[in-house]
């Protein structure tokens, strides 16, 4: 597994991008990159379950690790969900289980640098190269709406 680093800079305050990150209508907008009606259930506190859906009945279960509003966010994937079943146990899941997903937001004077950082298999490599920074894009166009 590959630490991939994903940068871009926002002409809004540290707060607005985390608002746009994490708000309950916002995020299915920036994430549908990745699949379309994509969701979560989650509190976003620091220890809670957060399960990351995709539209279709399946997706990822993680636990948020660390929570700093404004500053930073880190989640620990744990397993994958399908059918109402989470599995955290099958040999499959063990080979990535573990990894992270880092969002770090700095302002400086106005604008925010976000930094998202994540645990990628080798396998899954082109497509998170792919979809990352057109997810960034729209977190960027959303956080930049006047």
């Amino acid at each position: 597994m590959q630490k991939h680093v994903f940068e871009s800079v926002i002409d809004a305050s540290a707060e607005k991008v985390w608002n746009i990150l994490w708000g309950k209508e916002s995020y299915p907008k920036w994430t549908s990159v990745f699949a379309e009606g994509s969701g979560v259930e989650t509190d976003w506190q620091e220890g809670s379950k957060a399960l990351f859906t995709d539209g279709k009945g399946e997706g990822m279960v993680a636990t948020i690790e660390k929570n700093i509003p404004n500053e930073y966010m880190s989640i620990k994937h744990l397993g994958v969900y399908k059918d109402g079943v989470e599995d955290t146990e099958s040999e499959k899941v063990k080979e990535w289980a573990g990894a992270h997903e880092n969002y770090t937001l700095k302002e400086m004077d106005g604008q925010t640098q976000l930094t998202v950082d994540m645990d990628i298999e080798e396998k899954y490599e082109p497509y998170f190269l792919k979809v990352w920074p057109e997810a960034l894009e729209k977190v960027k166009a959303l956080a930049e709406e006047r």
